[in-house]
């Protein structure tokens, strides 16, 4: 950019950023994500600015409008996972087994924990996200696959899984 180019961006920078954060901040409610997606909406601008540099507003707009619906796509996997993650962990706590049936759980946690450990990252990630109350079409939004194979994946790692557990001596077939 020349020295014009630049004032100019600056000036369209002042005028802007106000009404683009605000308008952000709406829709966000989260202060510091506004100013992050405000400073992408301009960067945007900087590094690929309208045709017409003087119908800037409306492009400001639309671009704002996009960065907005790709944060909430972002987050909402982000905030579904961590509200089941959540109310899993709570379901959890309520339970408390006898003592006896305490130390057969954490031994059986344990055994599965070596076993899951010892599989394949995707085969884990399939098995613990279906454990977790995931549909398969939630699975496969997740993994970025194809819906229709999701259940030959947790099938495939499940009986993987079994045959870990086998060969460890967890359980006898």
């Amino acid at each position: 950019m020349n020295h014009s180019a630049i004032d100019r961006f600056q000036d369209i920078f002042r005028r802007h950023y106000p009404e683009v954060l605000r308008k952000i901040d709406l829709l966000v409610r989260d202060r510091a994500a506004s100013e992050d997606l405000a400073q992408e909406v301009f960067l945007r601008l900087y590094r690929t600015p309208p045709d017409d540099i003087d119908k800037v507003g409306p492009w400001l707009q639309r671009v704002l409008t996009r960065i907005v619906w790709d944060y909430y796509r972002k987050n909402k996997r982000l905030e579904a996972l961590a509200d089941k993650q959540k109310n899993q962990l709570m379901t959890q706590e309520r339970a408390y087994p006898p003592n006896e049936e305490a130390v057969i759980l954490n031994w059986e946690k344990e055994a599965v924990r070596k076993a899951l450990d010892q599989l394949s990252d995707r085969d884990r990630q399939v098995l613990l996200l279906r454990e977790q109350g995931y549909s398969g079409q939630e699975i496969a939004e997740l993994l970025h696959v194809n819906p229709n194979i999701v259940s030959t994946m947790i099938s495939r790692a499940a009986h993987r899984l079994k045959q870990t557990m086998t060969a460890e001596g967890a359980f006898d077939s």
